[in-house]
């Protein structure tokens, strides 16, 4: 066994393995987790200890996993073939959640698009914008990112929206964007956006059901404020 291995299992302690084996994904902290796809940790420490202290240098787990392979390899202890790992853990995780969007997968509400878009967002530091194509039953059509901006704006314009659409015969759209700021709150600009595209939508005849604008782990719909605002 190897030394890092016995000090992750030490008696009077459960480590990540035998958690996961007795509790479940579910019930792991972000860096338990983490120390079962490193494996090992460092000189002197974990493999919890050292997925301790790669979410300390990064931030957050979300900002570990838009990190190059070489910015997390540079991290002391970690290495090309650990960060190789966690990276190809990510990608993963990314392709599930995006298999959500597969043709035929109903949208009911904010929180079905504020996933996808999460997910198929996230390894970016830059704005995106999206359209979900829906059918007249709301299932999807696709998904089809738009506009990539800067850091705080993706320009995008009817056209670059509905083109889309009117060739994948789409009855609706749902409007969609990340901020990498981690904040959803609609900027007056994103709100101008949603009414010219409303307005461009009903001169074409497909409905923009919803804008979401998503967070790091939250989203704001128009819809849902539309829902229930005050008359």
């Amino acid at each position: 066994m190897h030394a890092n291995d016995a000090h992750a299992a030490a008696p009077g302690r459960y480590g990540p393995r035998e958690r996961i084996y007795h509790v479940g994904e579910a019930r792991l902290s972000d860096s338990e987790c983490l120390a079962l796809l490193l494996r090992t940790g460092g000189r002197g420490e974990s493999a919890e200890q050292l997925a301790q202290r790669l979410l300390a240098h990064f931030g957050s787990l979300r900002k570990l996993a838009e990190a190059e392979v070489r910015e997390v390899s540079e991290v002391r202890g970690v290495g090309l073939v650990r960060a190789a790992a966690l990276r190809a853990a990510f990608g993963l995780a990314r392709r599930l959640a995006e298999s959500r969007a597969a043709p035929g997968t109903p949208v009911q509400h904010g929180g079905d698009v504020a996933r996808v878009v999460l997910e198929a967002a996230r390894g970016t530091r830059r704005e995106s914008f999206f359209v979900l194509l829906l059918d007249g039953r709301h299932r999807i059509q696709g998904l089809r990112v738009v506009s990539t901006g800067s850091l705080q704006q993706a320009p995008v314009h009817p056209r670059e929206v509905f083109g889309p659409a009117i060739r994948e015969g789409a009855a609706a759209v749902v409007v969609a964007h990340n901020h990498p700021s981690g904040d959803p709150e609609p900027s007056p600009e994103d709100r101008s956006v949603t009414e010219r595209l409303r307005m461009v939508g009903e001169l074409v005849g497909i409905e923009v059901l919803d804008h979401v604008v998503v967070g790091e782990d939250r989203y704001f719909s128009f819809a849902d404020e539309s829902l229930h605002a005050i008359p």
